[in-house]
């Protein structure tokens, strides 16, 4: 597989312990067809390289599944629109106890 093959991904950071948020269950949905493209768990350093898995990144709608566990904030899920298949999309997320951020990465 190509290391310049277009993907979504994402990084999750838990800002009340300044640590990644390793283990955060992810999944992701093509919104076409409900279909499930990635149902995995982030690494160590609170990332997930490639969504997709080796699969071809395409245009359309996904929508992104933050499974958070216990809490008061215990999933979010992101509908994202690829307007632009030959480039990655990285979609962090900012985690604590008290609040969610995300926002379009680089």
């Amino acid at each position: 597989m190509p290391e310049d093959r277009p993907t979504i991904s994402t990084h999750v950071l838990d800002t009340g312990t300044g640590r990644p948020a390793a283990s955060v269950r992810v999944r992701l949905v093509r919104d076409a067809d409900g279909s499930l493209l990635a149902d995995t768990m982030t690494d160590a350093d609170g990332r997930i390289r490639d969504l997709l898995a080796g699969q071809p990144l395409e245009t359309g709608g996904y929508r992104l599944e933050f499974i958070l566990g216990d809490g008061f904030f215990r999933s979010l899920a992101v509908w994202l629109d690829v307007d632009d298949a030959t480039r990655s999309y990285h979609v962090p997320l900012l985690r604590s106890a008290f609040g969610l951020t995300t926002y379009r990465g680089s």
